[in-house]
């Protein structure tokens, strides 16, 4: 054999042993097959299960409907003529309850005494109080007590603050109009934090008790005439640099009328009507004799307010920023750290803002860790007592014996006490 032939059928060499052990391996399986045919008959029987092993019986496969362990069963009842779906057999509210049978109650279940929610400590106690209101057109009318009591007072949160910290209050207003951002609010922010409610908002009672249960003071707007009036028209029953003083005292009464509950009055708008002297003596004059408190939002003539304030000897302040006049969250963060300085600066500070979604969250989200930033959240009747207490001592230092006077019984516990009792004694301002 030529040595080119060998040279070409060497890599066939190679798979000698390879095909040899494919080729036995086949005949080997060809040989198992054989001997099957032959020897076996072909059937091969399937595995199957082995045992006494009978069906569920019928009962235990239908469903069944459970016992409610208290009370009846829940179910889903469909809308009807656009109703909102509810579940049948659970209350609306949270004071419904059906007691259930003592025997039908295990042993181990849990109690109502100690699966009912817990009351909030910081709720303020439901108005109106005995005494403190009259019949008015639209409602009560706050009076002062037989006692002298004031609803300044007796509506105002207490509150036992360190007179060495600064101390900074927020009024958050317009609530009442918009139902989420009124819930957030009442929900969210601090129970310091003040909410003013519009006079024309529905429900305006419930609005108002259920701010008082979570813990805020509460004010009531007054719809005040603003420069552009009536193209900017803040309702019917707005209050008129100009308007007939027996007018402006019916509008005034309404406003007043509307809801019981709160400590103070606030202006709503109003650039305007803090221009008149007359107009605005008459409304300090008819809140005073009332024992009703006067928060100014800082948007005026400050000069004239104060001036008109300290004349009529009525409890008012003036706020000193308004947080969201820009209402984007970081100008509301930036007046609220000018607040902030105010406070270091003067002891205290009022801010005021609007129902916005973003005064809202802003707030919320600054007064988290203020105490560790060196200042204490107050709630405005606070505020104006501490001011108040500073204006007479000043007035006294000053020889001002009319001054001092004027500012001598407006926080007293009643109207025959001295007005050191301001300031509650020690840490207790004014309450």
């Amino acid at each position: 054999m030529s040595a080119a032939v060998l040279r070409h059928a060497a890599p066939l060499m190679t798979l000698r042993a390879p095909l040899f052990a494919g080729l036995g391996a086949a005949g080997l399986f060809a040989i198992l097959i054989l001997t099957i045919a032959v020897f076996g008959n072909g059937e091969i029987d399937t595995p199957a299960a082995r045992g006494d092993v009978e069906p569920l019986p019928a009962s235990v496969l239908t469903s069944v409907e459970p016992e409610a362990e208290y009370g009846d069963a829940i179910s889903f009842v469909e809308p009807g003529d656009g109703a909102e779906a509810s579940l049948d057999g659970v209350p609306e509210g949270f004071e419904t309850y059906n007691e259930p049978a003592a025997e039908d109650v295990p042993a181990s279940a849990p109690t109502r005494a100690n699966t009912a929610a817990p009351a909030n400590p910081e709720a303020l106690p439901r108005a109106p109080m005995a005494g403190l209101s009259e019949r008015g057109p639209g409602g009560l009318l706050p009076v002062i007590g037989p006692n002298g009591e004031r609803v300044s007072r007796a509506y105002a949160r207490p509150f036992h603050g360190d007179p060495n910290t600064p101390m900074i209050a927020i009024v958050v207003g317009g609530m009442g109009l918009n139902a989420r951002v009124t819930e957030a609010a009442i929900d969210n922010l601090p129970p310091e934090v003040a909410l003013s409610f519009a006079p024309y908002a529905s429900d305006l009672q419930s609005w108002i008790d259920r701010a008082r249960a979570a813990g805020h003071e509460v004010l009531i707007e007054a719809p005040m005439e603003p420069f552009d009036y009536p193209n900017d028209d803040p309702g019917p029953h707005t209050l008129l640099a100009d308007g007939p003083a027996p007018e402006n005292e019916r509008r005034l009464a309404w406003i007043l009328s509307r809801t019981t509950g709160y400590f103070g009055v606030t202006n709503y708008l109003g650039a305007r009507f803090s221009t008149s002297a007359p107009a605005l003596t008459q409304v300090l004059e008819s809140l005073e004799r009332r024992g009703v408190a006067f928060l100014h939002d800082g948007n005026g003539r400050r000069s004239l307010i104060d001036s008109v304030g300290r004349s009529t000897g009525a409890l008012y302040a003036i706020a000193d920023r308004i947080v969201d006049e820009d209402p984007s969250p970081s100008s509301i963060d930036d007046r609220l750290l000018a607040l902030e300085a105010l406070a270091i600066q003067n002891g205290a500070a009022m801010g005021t803002g609007f129902a916005y979604p973003a005064t809202v969250e802003q707030i919320e989200a600054w007064a988290e860790g203020i105490e560790l930033r060196g200042y204490q959240l107050a709630p405005p009747s606070a505020v104006m007592a501490r001011r108040r207490l500073e204006a007479r001592l000043a007035a006294e230092a000053a020889g001002d014996d009319h001054a001092a006077d004027n500012t001598n019984h407006r926080w007293a516990d009643n109207a025959g006490e001295e007005a050191g009792d301001e300031y509650g004694g020690g840490d207790d301002y004014g309450h």
